[in-house]
């Protein structure tokens, strides 16, 4: 029977739709990367979400974050994508968590319920948790790496971690998971040298913050605040996408 799917069924069949409709993913990060890799995964009939994130939408973020508009400032990214979701697909189950996930916070996630994990988190330490998680309780997972202040989005890649070059973000994982004996993470990265920001106070949310009172994390408290577009994150965030939907069809 026709339905909002059809299009998607032509390429993947009645059984693979049937395996993605019942598959559980959790997307950690609900920003830039994260945001397009959640759009497409509701678009594609996942049909249980988890959206983890405790940041609200911010003025800046709405040159790059699908869920960021003028209506949505302000509001929190989980919230927003949910509705945005439902409004796509009612059928979708959709689970929220105001949580900037950290070792501190893992707790709080059972991954043995989940059929795929994404990371689209910025943090290092929570990378890793995340993805001592995934493997320790045997769940693929899937982790973006730099995309901030970078242009070309035709240089992204999909590889093992311990293939990667370039980029340093990816340098500094291979060595953490190294030193905990994790052998292997399927990644999305960019060869692309990073640009270095220009330096211009007068735009700079380091000078001109405008998060509410009591935000965590504020722009003031980072070393460097990282350029972006719109074109980039998007461009890693539908790959990762792409790769689960694939790997939760055998494909």
């Amino acid at each position: 029977m026709l339905n909002q799917f059809s299009r998607t069924q032509l390429l993947f069949g009645e059984d693979n739709m049937k395996k993605i409709y019942r598959a559980r993913v959790a997307v950690f990060g609900i920003g830039g990367v994260g945001g397009y890799t959640v759009e497409a995964l509701a678009r594609s009939g996942v049909g249980t979400l988890d959206l983890i994130d405790d940041d609200k939408v911010c003025l800046t973020n709405l040159n790059r974050q699908i869920i960021a508009t003028r209506s949505t400032v302000g509001k929190y990214k989980v919230d927003v994508a949910k509705d945005r979701i439902l409004d796509i697909n009612p059928d979708a189950v959709v689970n929220t968590y105001r949580t900037f996930y950290m070792p501190d916070t893992a707790h709080l996630f059972d991954f043995t319920q989940y059929d795929y994990v994404v990371d689209a988190i910025d943090t290092v330490t929570g990378k890793i948790a995340l993805v001592e998680q995934a493997e320790a309780a045997g769940v693929p997972i899937i982790s973006s790496m730099g995309a901030g202040n970078k242009i070309d989005a035709t240089a992204f890649e999909v590889a093992d971690i311990y293939q990667t070059s370039v980029c340093p973000l990816a340098k500094v994982m291979r060595k953490e998971l190294r030193n905990r004996g994790i052998q292997k993470l399927k990644v999305v990265y960019s060869k692309e040298p990073a640009m270095t920001p220009i330096d211009d106070m007068s735009i700079s949310c380091r000078a001109n913050c405008i998060c509410p009172p009591g935000t965590a994390r504020k722009c003031t408290q980072r070393r460097q605040v990282p350029g972006s577009n719109a074109f980039v994150p998007s461009v890693a965030g539908l790959i990762i996408a792409g790769e689960v939907i694939k790997d939760l069809c055998g494909m």
